[in-house]
């Protein structure tokens, strides 16, 4: 939802107030303006805000559902314009904001400008504009592109969040009026994406057919960094202990044991007991370094003889099953992970002991993350399809 941030102000005002007059004294602006920006923002809501009678304007409970967003949405922005300039509360507009983003994320002004589709010229200038308040650059052109400024990064960090919460906002509106609105978006990490999240899509799709959901994939740092900045609604997969940042939090679905697999016609097929050596002899797949499933496969063969034969890194399952069929490579997986490729048989479990590597898969959100209801309805379906999942193992 793209709104003008002084009509929303003034709208708060109102809400606050319930009066036209009063409400305009607050904002420094004529009665005609402030009944002027609310029509404008009801218009293009497509709901009345507000019930009106000769006492006054009270807010309705379309109105109070936005109320919540745009408090929330001023919440994160109002300290970064302050700390920057505290004009800036009162000047800055939306499109500068974007603009700034934009810069910030692509350090390119050319690149920005395409994405928001608008010339060069007025991306430079709207940043321009913003600096000239500030009575500070806000950028730094270097050899490497052009990089923000601290000030910067945190209000365009702030930016991004202020922006989420009004795109939900959206969302709250539908729902009240029994529609579909927004989109759920899912940082799915690899044991997520082929054993939690598929079956708790078909959940949510027998109550909710139409909504769109996407499901982001990278590793950990970029769905973190992605969810922060408010792109991604929450991650599924490996918890981290301890959490790298603290504006985040985590919630427990289940634990998880890694497993070591090979194809059905691997030597190691049907020997019992395997040894250390006999892994040392083979080459593997594993996760990417800096992963806790790659942690505890240099932990496994720590302080041996002898290490693994060779390595390839890959988070993919595909590439993993595939790998092992056509040659003699072992694979280091979650057990979630990888057991509906092992109960189909395409993939071998081999009896080798990792119980220590247990480790908790579950949920992490942003600290004081306020879910939709389509987005509150989808985390129950995964928190109940994870019950289910791990009843039907016991």
């Amino acid at each position: 939802m793209r709104q003008n941030l002084r009509h929303l102000r003034v709208f708060l005002a109102v809400v606050e107030t319930g009066s036209v007059t009063r409400a305009a004294e607050i904002c420094h602006v004529s009665q005609p303006a402030v009944t002027q920006a609310i029509s404008k923002i009801e218009k293009t809501l497509g709901y009345a805000l507000f019930s009106r009678s000769p006492h006054g304007l009270f807010v309705n409970d379309e109105g109070k559902l936005l109320v919540l967003r745009v408090r929330r949405a001023f919440s994160y922005l109002d300290p970064a314009l302050a700390e920057l300039a505290p004009r800036l509360k009162v000047t800055a507009t939306s499109a500068q904001l974007e603009a700034l983003v934009a810069v910030r994320e692509l350090e390119n002004f050319t690149l920005a400008a395409r994405r928001l589709g608008v010339a060069q010229p007025t991306v430079h200038r709207a940043v321009s504009q913003l600096e000239k308040e500030a009575a500070r650059p806000l950028f730094e052109r270097t050899s490497y592109g052009t990089v923000a400024t601290r000030l910067a990064q945190n209000l365009a960090h702030a930016t991004r969040l202020a922006l989420a919460e009004l795109h939900q906002a959206e969302a709250d509106l539908a729902e009240a009026r029994a529609q579909e609105a927004g989109l759920i978006i899912v940082g799915g990490m690899p044991l997520s994406r082929s054993f939690i999240l598929p079956s708790a899509i078909a959940r949510f799709r027998k109550k909710r057919p139409k909504l769109p959901i996407k499901v982001v994939e990278g590793v950990y740092a970029e769905l973190l960094g992605g969810m922060r900045r408010g792109e991604i609604d929450f991650l599924i997969g490996a918890m981290r202990n301890p959490l790298p940042i603290d504006d985040v939090e985590q919630e427990t679905l289940f634990n998880d044991i890694v497993v070591i697999v090979a194809g059905k016609h691997h030597p190691l097929v049907g020997k019992s007991p395997i040894c250390i050596d006999d892994l040392a002899s083979y080459p593997w797949v594993v996760a990417t370094t800096g992963t806790p499933i790659r942690t505890h496969f240099d932990a496994l063969f720590q302080g041996q003889s002898q290490g693994p034969k060779s390595v390839v890194e890959s988070s993919s399952l595909i590439l993993m099953r595939e790998l092992l069929d056509q040659s003699d490579h072992l694979g280091f997986v979650s057990g979630g992970q990888a057991a509906a490729e092992i109960e189909r048989g395409l993939m071998t479990s081999l009896p080798f002991d990792l119980g220590h590597t247990e480790r908790p898969i579950g949920i992490t959100k942003r600290k004081g993350w306020l879910p939709t209801a389509a987005q509150a309805d989808f985390l129950d379906d995964i928190r109940a399809e994870a019950k289910a999942t791990q009843s039907r193992r016991l």
